[in-house]
């Protein structure tokens, strides 16, 4: 057998391989995705046919205030939940790593809001930030911060923040992904920087917090992505509600196609979508990758 023989392509096999995989993908997400953009540049009620309207849809959002304050609204979600969500679950992740005492009882209970439902969270919350009978202002009153008290979800000025922060604090998702990843630092990293004289804190800081690097880069994404996308928390506590102040562009996704505004719904999924991916690139083209703690071993 020749030289040309042995290194042939087998490219027939490889394409019947390939084919189930691309018909689906084809099928769940190329054609979907094309539909949504197509019917974006229509006026459709979901009951009659659509008409073509060009760019209408498209434009109108970008001269919509309530649009423009939902977009700003979602990348504060995004920025939120990347640069305050990550850090916080590395942090309890890395002192988590060290097996402090009862650190396993620590971990189960900050991932245990995960496999709760977020409607059950979301009602919770509302109670606690309740203006009459609420936790948050009965404990400021206990403290002597009477003239704090206030209605939490019902005023302009802390109704987002108030939100974004009952979100923030549920780190276990990320904090069980970021713990995975510093247990599988092998123990002789630490052993030889403590020899040479390194503390705890410069031992977290150069080693731990760079090989975790690109864990932290995709959970920081993932973060970002839930961020764009998020609808929950904000429909059920205060539907963006007080004068939109807290409306995100799933909730405006979610008005227009109760009122059968399907081809303009469906132009704000292109927004989203749109959105999504150029924040997604950015972060990764910004923050970069790092090498895997299997590559530093080599």
């Amino acid at each position: 057998m020749g030289k040309a023989a042995l290194h042939r392509v087998p490219w027939r096999g490889i394409i019947l391989f390939l084919l189930p995989v691309c018909i689906l993908y084809f099928l769940f997400f190329v054609y979907p995705l094309g539909f949504v953009f197509i019917i974006g540049c229509t006026q459709w009620n979901g009951v009659t046919a659509p008409q073509f309207i060009g760019l209408k849809n498209y434009i109108d959002l970008l001269q919509d205030p309530t649009f423009l304050l939902s977009v700003r609204n979602n990348f504060i979600w995004a920025l939120s939940l990347g640069f305050g969500q990550i850090p916080l679950a590395a942090l309890v992740a890395m002192i988590l790593a060290r097996k402090p005492r009862g650190w396993k009882f620590l971990r189960t209970m900050y991932f245990l809001p995960n496999v709760i439902s977020q409607v059950a969270i979301s009602m919770m919350w509302i109670a606690i930030y309740n203006a009459e009978y609420g936790a948050l202002n009965k404990l400021l009153e206990l403290m002597g911060y009477a003239q704090l008290a206030r209605n939490w979800l019902g005023q302009i000025e802390t109704a987002l923040p108030a939100i974004i922060l009952q979100q923030v604090l549920y780190i276990g998702y990320f904090m069980i992904i970021i713990l995975a990843g510093a247990m599988a630092i092998p123990s002789s990293f630490y052993e030889a920087a403590e020899i040479d004289g390194a503390s705890v804190v410069q031992q977290e800081l150069y080693i731990t917090l760079p090989l975790l690097r690109g864990i932290l880069v995709t959970s920081m994404t993932l973060a970002m992505a839930y961020g764009l996308r998020h609808f929950e928390a904000t429909f059920l506590m205060t539907a963006g509600g007080p004068a939109n102040s807290t409306s995100v562009m799933g909730i405006q996704l979610f008005n227009n196609m109760s009122f059968l505004r399907y081809g303009r719904a469906n132009a704000i999924g292109s927004a989203l979508i749109v959105l999504g991916v150029l924040v997604i690139v950015v972060l990764r083209n910004t923050l970069g990758r790092s090498e895997s703690i299997s590559e530093v071993q080599q």
